[in-house]
């Protein structure tokens, strides 16, 4: 079950990486095409992470990698964003 929990917890920490890499994109410098290509990249491979999440977990990975991406906080400094407001 540790090897389980430690596959887990790295799925999670990628899915951050692709998800601040996919902000990035909406507030770097790229623009365009490139831009949306960029994210739509990082999406797809937060969707593969998801399919390797649910076949460790089993259904509660959609819930587990909901609630994971609403505890991300949002980059206050970036120009032009929401903030979560809860």
């Amino acid at each position: 079950m540790p090897e389980n929990h430690s596959e887990v917890a790295r799925l999670l920490a990628q899915i951050d990486m692709e998800y601040e890499a996919a902000q990035n994109g909406l507030i770097g410098l790229a623009s365009g095409t490139s831009s949306h290509q960029f994210i739509t990249a990082r999406m797809e491979r937060i969707s593969d992470l998801h399919t390797s999440l649910q076949a460790l977990v089993g259904e509660s990975a959609t819930a587990l990698l909901a609630e994971h991406l609403q505890a991300i906080p949002d980059n206050p400094a970036a120009p032009g964003t929401v903030q979560k407001t809860g």
